[in-house]
């Protein structure tokens, strides 16, 4: 979930305190300054948040990323449910805009997950959140179908409706989104494009 360049590395005696707070994530996965990478981002619909993440080589599965809002200090974990998102959206608060929207849309479903993982809003074959085992195929289906999502204007009811390329588990969706200002998404209407992909998105967060 987005590009290393977008990414602010935590060092020191800021990075041996962020450690001593989690540590152990989940009361499972350890850390140590020793090997423990943690660094931090800005999001645009927020104005006192930021989006931390934290990597450790020794972690199974291997992909793994761990995520936290944090505000004023206390921690938000992103363990792939909705109301730590919920929380921090009332606390913060979230500030959705014509601008941020996809970005906001991009976020939530990236975080917000089903049984299979994470809706993937799938624009650009370069996305490292894809399936690494692509077969030749099914690469050139992918590329042939994903597409820059879009924001397609604001309903009577003020809620901002967004279409967009989902690739969940071994699928592809069309799908339309109305976000609304509270930052509660709902999916109004899925198409399926291309199904029983011999592969699938796994970008795992818990």
């Amino acid at each position: 979930m987005y590009d290393d360049n977008e990414w602010n590395s935590v060092t020191g005696a800021e990075l041996e305190g962020f450690l001593e707070q989690v540590q152990p994530i989940d009361g499972k996965y350890n850390v140590s300054a020793d090997s423990t990478a943690v660094s931090w981002r800005p999001l645009p619909f927020y104005e006192r948040v930021v989006l931390v993440r934290v990597k450790d080589p020794a972690w199974t599965p291997g992909n793994l990323y761990i995520y936290y809002l944090t505000v004023d200090g206390n921690l938000y974990r992103l363990n792939g449910t909705s109301p730590p998102i919920h929380e921090v959206n009332a606390l913060a608060p979230v500030k959705i805009t014509e601008e941020n929207v996809l970005d906001y849309l991009r976020f939530f479903c990236f975080f917000v997950r089903g049984e299979e993982g994470p809706f993937l809003i799938a624009e650009d074959i370069n996305n490292p959140d894809l399936p690494t085992d692509m077969d030749d195929q099914t690469r050139s289906v992918v590329e042939g179908t994903i597409r820059p999502a879009s924001y397609e204007g604001t309903n009577e009811q003020g809620y901002m409706l967004c279409d967009g390329v989902v690739f969940y588990s071994n699928a592809l969706f069309i799908a339309n989104f109305a976000v609304q200002p509270s930052g509660m998404i709902e999916m109004l209407d899925d198409e399926p494009i291309a199904v029983d992909l011999p592969c699938k998105v796994s970008v795992p967060v818990a």
